[in-house]
């Protein structure tokens, strides 16, 4: 891995994963928001396989597949399409190109994980195409010593990389205008960009908590499904994270509302408008940052498709829920000290019967606080959970 001050960062896993499910899969589908990377991997990719690569943003590539079945049929070898979720109709054709006897080549696509692609995607090419979730850099990716840096600037390539927070702060200011303005009406999206903009900046103060519709539509002034479907493409852009709940019956009232959280920690900060790590610590919503955070950093290692969190009406809780390895794991995010044992996760332990529970804090230092539960450093839970 190349040091931050070279202004290259090796995404090594991701490239591994991806090489392995080309193999795997006639289709490989990277789905990430805008401006994490995506593009930059595509084409480290395509070079070293000597791939045809089309950028569906390039009008002259957008001409040159008018008649998709007449370009993509003779090509042999690995074919890239970047941004596919522009020409939505392509995915019929790939489905018939993939299911050739022999099959003379395969697909990596790229998209910015709009609704469109994603249902294009899964109604024509079930049973063909393998999805690779991206987002911005991580941990494992920039070095445990930024990690302050990456937290404090997210993980967008170009804010993590500018020489300065001051030049960071005006790239995420100006990709979340551009992201409303431009980039969702990409994708089919003819929601005004105020009203989204409205509820991104309000999300952001909600940013950890139980997502209640109609409070946040009073405070709009707009209908709790209309907010709740302007959510949903947010989450659908994957700008924003619903957290679903655990809902197993315990015998105890459990929230049944998902958690909201700001993806990425740089987004969130700059619309909470935090310049610098020293404004991020001062700020009311610290902890609820530092917990978003570290979820992302777990979710990019256990994936998101078995992970809850857990809340009971008596105000016990579980920042998160993974099942992982086939194992049941607990998570709470501390930004503290020393922190120690909490009730609500002595609840959590008993009535989830967790195999293993961590209390995730910035710290140095890994140590018991019960049986099978120990407060861990955040980039020591990475390692350890990349060991099992």
């Amino acid at each position: 891995m190349q040091s931050v001050a070279s202004r290259t960062i090796q995404r090594t896993t991701l490239l591994a994963e991806i090489r392995l499910r080309l193999k795997r899969d006639p289709i490989v589908t990277i789905l990430g928001p805008r401006q994490c990377g995506k593009t930059t991997v595509a084409r480290r990719i395509a070079k070293e396989s000597h791939a045809h690569f089309f950028d569906l943003e390039d009008p002259a590539d957008r001409r040159a597949l008018e008649e998709p079945k007449t370009v993509l049929a003779p090509l042999s070898g690995l074919v890239v399409i970047d941004e596919a979720q522009l020409r939505p109709d392509l995915f019929p054709v790939l489905r018939v190109l993939a299911d050739r006897r022999p099959n003379p080549s395969r697909f990596l696509l790229t998209g910015s994980a709009s609704p469109d692609l994603v249902r294009g995607a899964s109604e024509s090419l079930a049973g063909r195409v393998g999805f690779i979730d991206m987002g911005g850099f991580n941990l494992g990716e920039v070095g445990n010593r930024s990690m302050r840096r990456l937290w404090a600037r997210g993980g967008f390539p170009r804010s993590f990389l500018a020489p300065s927070d001051a030049e960071s702060r005006r790239w995420r200011d100006g990709f979340i205008q551009t992201f409303l303005e431009r980039d969702l009406r990409q994708y089919g999206v003819e929601v005004p960009p105020i009203m989204l903009s409205r509820l991104w900046q309000m999300l952001a103060h909600y940013h950890g908590q139980i997502w209640n519709a109609s409070e946040i539509g009073r405070s709009l002034g707009e209908a709790h499904t209309t907010v709740k479907r302007h959510l949903d493409i947010l989450t659908g852009a994957l700008v924003v994270r619903q957290l679903q709940p655990w809902f197993q019956n315990l015998g105890k009232r459990l929230v049944k509302s998902p958690k909201v959280f700001v993806r990425d920690s740089g987004l969130l900060h700059a619309l909470l408008g935090l310049a610098d790590t020293r404004a991020v610590e001062g700020h009311p919503k610290l902890g609820a940052s530092w917990e978003g955070f570290a979820i992302e950093e777990i979710l990019r290692i256990t994936g998101d498709r078995a992970a809850w969190f857990w809340g009971t009406q008596g105000l016990s809780e579980l920042d998160l829920l993974v099942r992982w390895q086939s194992k049941l794991l607990g998570f709470e995010m501390k930004y503290g000290d020393a922190p120690a044992m909490t009730k609500s996760l002595h609840v959590a332990m008993q009535d989830l019967k967790l195999d293993q529970a961590y209390i995730v804090y910035p710290g140095t230092k890994t140590y018991p606080v019960a049986e099978n539960v120990t407060v861990i450093p955040l980039p020591d839970l990475r390692q350890r959970l990349r060991e099992h």
